[in-house]
């Protein structure tokens, strides 16, 4: 797989579990890792060039290949910027280190970043290193593929199990697939709803590249039930599609079901958008 990596970093020391999980990636992707500094304004507690230090020592050591950038702003904005003229990145940060005040202001981060940017992002808020059990939340539309045939991408470099997991959501709309899904929860796998033929499907690329995959079906609250299977399921990496890419569907997830799990769990989580021309 020839996958394009960039760890982005302002500096805080909560980011630097990004930087060593691209690193990790970089390494058994056999891959070059790009490395973008932020130093934003008045910011001087927070050193880019202290981390840049850290992460050229751990990169010459893992003997990755690598490249700096620095450009200075809000991260948020420079990122953002930086992603619509190069979007064939896979992105990893982590902590941006807000302040709660700050926060209440503007929104949390993650939630702008995943509106603003079109490539896959990988959230790190702590590291889970190496890489034994994946998570894959599948909504039973197309814009969770991205994110499954990533999570079977690293899940097959340590090896890891992968667990597809679909929830079956209390019926808010009254949706033709909802109300099958209610009528045939034991049998979803099987089933002729959109859910059971993604979740065949991955099955099936799951033996494709020989990575170990089950299915697991749970039915309440999305949020809730996902959150109590990363919890349960002790898992080391989340990946979720990205509604934005779902033209205002939503069967299964809300636009902020995503950010609502990575702002609660201290799993990494890779989210990223469907795009029928990368899949094809």
């Amino acid at each position: 797989m020839n996958l394009n990596l960039m760890a982005v970093t302002n500096g805080v020391e909560a980011g630097w579990a990004a930087i060593e999980y691209a690193a990790w990636l970089a390494k058994h992707f056999r891959t070059r890792l790009s490395l973008l500094g932020v130093v934003e304004e008045g910011d001087a507690e927070h050193p880019v060039e202290e981390i840049f230090g850290r992460a050229v020592a751990l990169l010459q050591r893992e003997q990755v290949p690598y490249s700096l950038l620095v450009q200075n702003g809000q991260t948020e904005d420079v990122l953002a910027a930086f992603a619509r003229e190069h979007d064939e990145f896979l992105y990893a940060l982590g902590s941006l280190g807000r302040s709660q005040f700050k926060r209440i202001l503007s929104g949390r981060s993650f939630r702008h970043m995943m509106a603003e940017i079109k490539a896959p992002i990988l959230f790190v808020p702590s590291l889970r290193l190496p890489v034994r059990k994946v998570l894959v939340c599948m909504g039973g539309l197309e814009y969770s593929m991205t994110a499954e045939h990533l999570g079977m991408q690293v899940a097959k470099i340590h090896p890891a199990s992968l667990t597809l997991l679909s929830v079956i959501p209390p019926i808010e709309f009254d949706y033709p697939e909802a109300r099958r899904m209610q009528a045939e929860p034991n049998t979803l796998l099987e089933s002729d709803t959109l859910t059971g033929h993604y979740l065949r499907a991955g099955l099936k690329t799951a033996q494709q590249m020989d990575v170990e995959a089950l299915v697991k079906i749970r039915r309440g609250t999305v949020v809730q039930e996902i959150m109590a299977e990363i919890k349960t399921g002790d898992y080391d990496l989340v990946c979720m599609g990205s509604t934005y890419s779902s033209h205002g569907l939503r069967q299964f997830f809300t636009p902020n079901v995503t950010a609502e799990v990575a702002e609660a769990t201290t799993c990494p989580l890779l989210t990223a958008r469907y795009s029928r021309e990368k899949e094809s």
